[in-house]
């Protein structure tokens, strides 16, 4: 049905060099279905065929893992970045030369120490925290 020396070359490249079966067929010039009943009755096929399989499994747990580490370091440098600009952008409003800071903006960057009140519309500062006198203790937000 075949030739010897087709034959052998189908089952080299697939049990020994490791292509798959589309790629021997592309090579050879012949079809995959054929490539597919020379290495299916060949007896080291079974044994081929899982090992192949645990190789791919291996490879794809790589891939998975390559994948998140990416998506992980993707998630640190946008971190980084954010917080690189918030710092530019303090930087920039509390060096503005001998200009005092806002009230509005010296809350947006001390947010956590102050309260928000709903009957005065203003924020007032939590009690038990002691700060210069320069800071405000109200600050109205209408």
């Amino acid at each position: 049905m075949f030739s010897l020396n087709i034959k052998e070359k189908v089952l080299d490249l697939y049990f020994i060099d490791h292509k798959k079966q589309k790629e021997i067929a592309e090579q050879l010039n012949i079809s995959k279905y054929t490539v597919s009943r020379i290495v299916t009755k060949d007896s080291r096929y079974t044994k081929e065929k899982e090992e192949r399989k645990k190789r791919n499994k291996e490879n794809n747990k790589k891939r998975t893992v390559e994948y998140i580490y990416s998506i992980r370091n993707q998630k640190k440098v946008d971190e980084y970045d954010s917080v690189r600009k918030m710092h530019i952008q303090a930087s920039m409003e509390l060096s503005e030369g001998n200009k005092p800071m806002n009230n509005r903006a010296y809350r947006d960057w001390n947010s956590s120490i102050y309260d928000y009140n709903e009957k005065s519309k203003s924020y007032k500062l939590k009690k038990g925290i002691n700060v210069g006198a320069d800071v405000p203790k109200r600050i109205k937000w209408i």
